[in-house]
């Protein structure tokens, strides 16, 4: 099934510290990992990286397909 692209715009953009984006799109390894290091500095800044790559459109789900 393709994932929204504003979905998981709006989920990086609100709850991406967590990686809740992540869990969204079927990349729970990195998501747990994003999770685990949400107090530290770490999370956020890649959550804006993931943030921009959602943006410009090549930010993948799992199985490698881009977000709809």
């Amino acid at each position: 099934m393709q994932k929204s692209k504003i979905a998981a715009l709006l989920l990086c953009l609100f709850l991406g510290g967590l990686g809740i984006h992540r869990f969204y799109v079927g990349k729970v390894g990195s998501g747990v990992v994003q999770l685990l290091l949400c107090w530290t500095g770490i999370s956020a800044i890649w959550a804006f990286i993931d943030f921009i790559c959602i943006l410009v459109g090549s930010f993948t789900d799992a199985q490698g397909n881009k977000l709809a």
